[in-house]
Formats: structure tokens, sequence, C-alpha cells
């Protein structure tokens, strides 16, 4: 069996991630899903998105765990910042991440999926 050209990353208890499983499955998309919690951080391409997109691309400012954050980091925050952050508290990633080929989605836009696939 071959692996599914669709990965989705997150967090299986987020509300966005849910949207995006059911889109996909009501659209017979195939798909792997990686949660960052069960399955870890070490097969997540977490430097490339952040060398390619940026942090604020890929973190989610709008997170508890962002707000947790103090100020200082806020205002320091950097791509290395972001990693060092990210891996440790995968929370902070804008979800869910949607690798399709060479095409990479943060967050989950109906219009955006209908593209993708």
């Amino acid at each position: 069996m071959t692996e599914p050209s669709i990965v989705l990353y997150g967090i299986k208890n987020c509300d966005t991630v849910k949207k995006a499983r059911k889109w996909l499955e009501k659209n017979t998309v195939e798909y792997r899903f990686h949660d960052f919690r069960e399955d870890g951080m070490d097969s997540v391409p977490l430097k490339e998105w952040l060398d390619e997109f940026g942090w604020p691309q890929v973190l989610n400012r709008r997170s508890t765990s962002w707000r947790a954050l103090d100020d200082g980091q806020k205002e320091a925050m950097d791509n290395a910042t972001a990693l060092a952050l990210a891996g440790d508290t995968p929370t902070l990633i804008k979800r869910p991440v949607t690798v399709a080929g060479d095409s990479t989605l943060f967050g989950f836009r109906e219009a955006d999926f209908s593209e993708l696939v």
C-alpha cells in the first residue's frame, strides 16, 4: 500500500484540525495524520516551514500558548526562537499544517483545501 500524498499535521482535539479532517474524509481524500503530541516532533519539518514561510506564518499568535509567552519572548521572536519554542510546545504552531507535494497550508479554509486536492 502506498503512502497518501497529503500529510495533515496537528493535534487531534483541535477544532480546526477536526474540521479539516472531516472535510478531507467527506471528499474522500486520502491523507496521513501526524499528531504533534502523540507522534512527536522529530519528523515534523518545522525548520523547513520556518525557513520558507517565517515565524509569523507558522506560529498561531491567537493561541493560549502564544499568550502564555512573556512580552520579552514575543518581542524577540525570530525563526530560531520559534524553532526552539514550538519544538517544545507544538501548540504554538498554527493548525492544521497540510502538506501536499510542494504545497503547504497553515490553518483550514475550505476554498484552499479545494484547490489543494
